[in-house]
């Protein structure tokens, strides 16, 4: 998978039923309460959740899709390509929200 950035890489330690869900990339304590950390791929990682814990396909495409249509316009500092808006952390969790409600409504 090639994805440009840690920030986009969600994981999953599976055993069983049970499993622990995580972004691949560490703290970032450098970063801490700047608003610049990508939240993409803590938002994945629970996804997985929801495919692999609990079962539910269908909310992990969800976030999946509300991902990918958020990016399609916005990004954070780590994953910036011409002609989309820069935004922080915060604010990336919330367009990703609110493109997941405007998906299911």
């Amino acid at each position: 998978m090639m994805t440009g950035s840690l920030g986009m890489l969600p994981s999953a330690s599976i055993g069983g039923e049970i499993g622990m869900y995580e972004p691949v990339h560490g703290s970032a304590p450098d970063i801490t309460g700047k608003d610049k950390a990508n939240p993409l791929a803590m938002i994945l990682s629970v996804g997985m959740m929801m495919r692999y814990s609990f079962n539910l396909t269908e909310a992990d495409e969800m976030i999946k899709k509300a991902v990918v249509d958020t990016l399609e316009k916005y990004r954070t500092v780590d994953i910036m390509a011409e002609g989309k808006i820069q935004i922080g952390c915060r604010e990336m969790g919330e367009k990703v929200l609110q493109s997941l409600e405007k998906n299911n409504s």
